[in-house]
């Protein structure tokens, strides 16, 4: 008797514990990658709306993080509605951009020399309630912003995404900081696909999903967004193993 007495006890105390730590207690809405595989890792089945997310270059693209941006771009073009794309440096390749599947029309650009404008332009675009998604491109995010476009995210339903960019490449190692992101990924560069011609194959990347909230860690070898923004799972590892049952042997 003891024990069921207790029951709706713990289950108002996992429901507080959901909101401090910035979940909800009430069914998300998800953007699935469309990728079995990639989806079950994450609860829901997908990238959460009302969430804020990281996304960062890994390797050879610490730096440029041209690999992270078409990730994200890939991932907004899913989205429905308009995408707010905040920056603070004017090298975003737009054609490149587009072929990811995320088109001009659908993008407003805000852009700054300050980094603080930049957080500050996101936080006002996730608290707006008409955007889809709110990318920023930030070097640092500290926990006391990260819990603020949180909170902004949770209270429209939009997706938050902070691209992660840096300078230099000692300035990486704060990705290893606590935020209060749901998801943090990092996008690394592969050999392109071979072709039995001459040519560019399609770009493939590792992806790796460092955290998520509620989950567990991953990682995938994937093929670069189409034109609709569709990413796709490489039929086999580098070392030959199936993907399939990667993801399990990571988590343990």
């Amino acid at each position: 008797m003891a024990n069921h007495a207790l029951n709706p006890v713990l289950a108002e105390l996992r429901e507080r514990i959901e909101q401090l730590e910035g979940g909800s207690p009430r069914a998300r809405q998800v953007l699935p990658f469309g990728v079995a595989e990639v989806d079950r890792v994450l609860p829901g089945g997908g990238l959460a709306f009302g969430a804020l997310h990281e996304v960062a270059g890994g390797g050879g693209g610490t730096v440029d993080g041209a690999a992270a941006a078409l990730f994200v771009a890939g991932i907004a073009a899913r989205s429905r509605g308009k995408v707010l794309w905040c920056m603070t440096r004017p090298d975003l390749f737009f054609p490149a951009v587009a072929q990811a599947g995320l088109h001009p029309d659908r993008v407003v650009f805000c852009e700054s020399d300050r980094e603080e404008e930049a957080l500050s332009a996101m936080e006002e675009g996730l608290s707006f309630g008409g955007l889809a998604a709110v990318i920023g491109e930030l070097v640092r995010l500290p926990m006391t912003a990260s819990r603020r476009l949180q909170l902004a995210a949770e209270k429209t339903g939009a997706m938050g995404i902070v691209l992660r960019r840096w300078r230099r490449q000692n300035e990486a190692s704060d990705y290893g900081q606590p935020t209060a992101s749901t998801t943090r990924w990092r996008i690394s560069t592969l050999p392109s696909e071979r072709l039995p011609v001459a040519g560019v194959g399609r770009a493939r990347w590792l992806a790796e999903l460092m955290r998520v909230k509620a989950g567990e860690c991953a990682e995938f070898e994937i093929g670069a967004p189409d034109a609709q923004g569709r990413i796709c799972l490489l039929p086999t590892a580098r070392d030959g193993a199936d993907q399939t049952a990667r993801w399990r042997s990571l988590a343990g």
